[in-house]
């Protein structure tokens, strides 16, 4: 559907917010929770499967129609997108799909690469090891939590003092308006340069995912490792970008 389309289901809502038009928008952005849920690499716990994330993402876009100021100019794909995703995990959170044990490893990663990038200006596996008591296989089973408890998003990563900042929301849709692209610039520029810092692999990995789409599996097809190594490495960056964005923030 044409940007010219979509404008005019926003106009007739606005104009006039009936259950019909309603109904119309929300099956012309249908496919975006496909996208979201499918981007966001989660294994369903037991007693749910892929259609109940789709489910879950359903209330995140019914609260962004109900939300969403067509005046404000901003894309409705933008605005989404966050929220499909945080309704999708307050579900996931719900069935306590990741575990307080889980959360706690994935928090002494960072800590332990916020301390070592601040006291070495550089980050080694072997100080971070040292530095957070662990092995080589225990440090690979953090790397691949971190992964999983970003959900593959960079929302969290963005811990700047003016607000979060999502890599998806300026990169996603290239139907942003001229306001919408200044105001991120600045941002984007911060989060380019700080990926420039990372490893080569680590930078192959996070732009199949966010810049081609690529799934993890795929990903692992690319560049030759298990799909379980691409979400060690995806899970390292994201810490590390964390890491350095405090550090510099």
């Amino acid at each position: 559907m044409s940007q010219e389309n979509d404008a005019k289901l926003w106009e007739d809502y606005a104009g006039n917010p009936s259950e019909i038009n309603r109904e119309k928008i929300v099956k012309r952005y249908l496919p975006l929770i496909k996208y979201v849920v499918g981007r966001m690499a989660v294994t369903p716990p037991p007693g749910l499967d892929y259609e109940d994330l789709l489910s879950f993402g359903v209330f995140g876009l019914l609260d962004a129609i109900d939300r969403f100021d067509l005046s404000k100019g901003f894309s409705f794909q933008t605005f989404a997108v966050p929220r499909i995703r945080g309704a999708v995990l307050d579900e996931l959170r719900k069935c306590d799909w990741f575990s307080r044990t889980g959360r706690e490893k994935v928090q002494k990663l960072n800590r332990a690469m916020e301390k070592v990038l601040r006291d070495e200006g550089h980050i080694k596996d072997e100080l971070v090891m040292r530095e957070m008591g662990v092995d080589e296989a225990e440090y690979f089973e953090v790397q691949e939590l971190a992964s999983r408890s970003y959900i593959a998003s960079l929302d969290e990563v963005m811990e700047l003092e003016d607000g979060d900042v999502s890599l998806e929301a300026t990169l996603a849709d290239d139907r942003e308006s001229t306001l919408d692209r200044l105001e991120a610039e600045d941002d984007k520029e911060l989060l380019m340069n700080a990926i420039k810092k990372l490893s080569e692999k680590e930078q192959q990995v996070l732009a199949l995912y966010y810049y081609e789409g690529l799934s993890l599996k795929e990903i692992g097809r690319v560049i030759g490792v298990t799909e379980s190594r691409v979400s060690q490495i995806h899970g390292k960056a994201l810490s590390l970008l964390r890491a350095i964005l405090k550090e510099e923030a």
